[in-house]
């Protein structure tokens, strides 16, 4: 019944959102693949939101469940909440990575906020995280198959890791400073793509192809087409990159892209050095919070 309800919630909330968003439609592709071709930038942030609104809606009647604490109804209730919100975002962020432009950019610095409010909105909760600890607590008295058993204790590491424990003053500080973090680390990305997108190696020569296969002459030819230029373009994307590294019989060329490649955002418009110091001290600042010695003492506890 809980789960009908659960359903229901989330039902309500897409449904008042723009049933033309292909994010939140049901694809008509082949085994429900992405419907990429009618995916537009200005469907991302309203599928975020419903996304968002839908998985919250989902957390809260976790909480709100009356019965006492069990592996299905809170930890796999968990497991199952923000269905939407992880479709869109692995979209969004799978594109980002491979086919980014400025607009998408500019909504991932909109979006880091909101996602951190929501994953602090979850993983800060006094009374889901009391939930959790429950079943965690009765763990060895519940009769969990080996699965079972990881994905609580995992949920229940993730909690503490999470700055569950934590005093409510200290949960404030960590949530501005995961905030940061996120804006931060979505900074030094954004700047290392554009470093990678100013420089380019014109080439007029022919003797400068040498060793190069035809496959990678064609590519170099066809980037220089698309720029208006005559000749060759070598760049520092790796389709560019790694096979005139690999094939090229000309040292000096391989030195230059070599560097080029090696010294992005080192200085210039599109430095990270300040940005490196910033991800390192908020680190630092976090793991103390959480009583780790040092930000590796935090992330190598588990591996």
């Amino acid at each position: 019944m809980k789960k009908l309800l659960i359903a229901g919630a989330a039902l309500a909330l897409i449904t008042g959102c723009n049933m033309k968003n292909p994010l939140l439609t049901e694809s008509t592709a082949p085994f429900g693949a992405p419907q990429f071709d009618k995916i537009q930038n200005e469907h991302y942030l309203p599928a975020f939101e419903a996304g968002i609104a839908e998985a919250k809606a989902e957390i809260d009647a976790i909480i709100a469940n009356e019965e006492e604490p069990t592996f299905e109804n809170t930890i796999e209730a968990m497991e199952y909440a923000g269905e939407t919100l992880n479709n869109v975002a692995s979209i969004f962020y799978n594109l980002m990575e491979a086919n980014t432009n400025d607009e998408m950019q500019q909504i991932a610095e909109k979006l880091s906020p909101m996602l951190t409010e929501y994953e602090m909105y979850v993983s800060l909760s006094a009374p889901l995280f009391e939930r959790v600890k429950t079943v965690y607590e009765k763990r060895n008295e519940l009769g969990l198959d080996k699965d079972q058993m990881k994905i609580l204790e995992n949920n229940y590491k993730g909690f503490v890791r999470g700055g569950a424990n934590l005093s409510d003053e200290d949960k404030e500080l960590y949530s501005k400073w995961s905030e940061e973090l996120s804006l931060a680390t979505l900074k030094f990305g954004k700047n290392t793509l554009a470093a990678t997108n100013a420089f380019i190696m014109h080439l007029t020569n022919e003797e400068d192809l040498a060793g190069l296969p035809d496959f990678v002459k064609d590519a170099a030819a066809l980037e220089a087409k698309n720029r208006n230029l005559e000749g060759w373009v070598i760049t520092l994307q790796q389709p560019s990159y790694s096979p005139f590294m690999q094939y090229s019989a000309k040292r000096e060329l391989r030195e230059k892209l070599w560097k080029a490649y090696n010294s992005k955002c080192i200085d210039g418009e599109f430095s990270n050095l300040d940005v490196i110091k910033q991800i390192v001290g908020l680190r630092i600042e976090a793991a103390n919070l959480l009583g780790y010695k040092t930000y590796a003492d935090m992330a190598l506890k588990d591996r």
